[in-house]
């Protein structure tokens, strides 16, 4: 069934839209495989052109979300037509994996075959990868000597020596 294109559209073109999604923390990487192909199928099977997906791995929330504190971003750029984003977040709202989501139209009126893509063979396998969680190894960074070394030697220059007062130096001059 053909959507009805708005009035303002020119003929030809599609939109541009960014839908960026939250799972929730423990899911699996074929959790995330299976969101990946789901939302895929829909914008490809509704006749639009994937031009980015990016997994930006597990990261801490802003505030609590469906009882998470954590998260697992993906991020999708795509050129369709606006049908097409409502079925995905239909899609979407029905998940139990995912937590939140949301899309935004970036342009109107671009021509699909103009626009390049930057998908490539392992886009979506790398987007079903989700990497360690970033607090985690910012922690374990942490614990490490040689780090906390390193930070002493960073502000060795500005400490201040203790017979030195900048202060009485001003008055003497004056």
């Amino acid at each position: 069934m053909a959507r009805l294109q708005s009035l303002r559209d020119t003929p030809n073109t599609a939109r541009e839209y960014e839908t960026i999604y939250i799972l929730r923390p423990n899911t699996p990487n074929e959790g995330v495989a299976e969101v990946n192909a789901r939302i895929k199928g829909i914008i490809e099977g509704m006749g639009g052109k994937i031009l980015k997906v990016d997994n930006w791995g597990k990261r801490r929330l802003a505030y609590e979300v469906a009882k998470e504190r954590k998260g697992i971003y993906l991020y999708w750029q795509y050129l369709a037509q606006p049908g097409v984003v409502e079925e995905c977040e239909r899609n979407l709202r029905m998940l139990d994996n995912v937590i939140r989501y949301l899309s935004t139209k970036v342009d109107e009126n671009i021509d699909v075959t103009a626009r390049p893509t930057e998908l490539d063979d392992t886009s979506f396998e790398k987007a079903a990868q989700t990497a360690a969680d970033e607090e985690d190894l910012f922690l374990s960074r942490g614990t490490d000597e040689s780090s906390s070394s390193e930070d002493e030697d960073e502000y060795s220059d500005f400490t201040e020596e203790p017979g030195s007062n900048p202060a009485a130096t001003t008055e003497e001059k004056e």
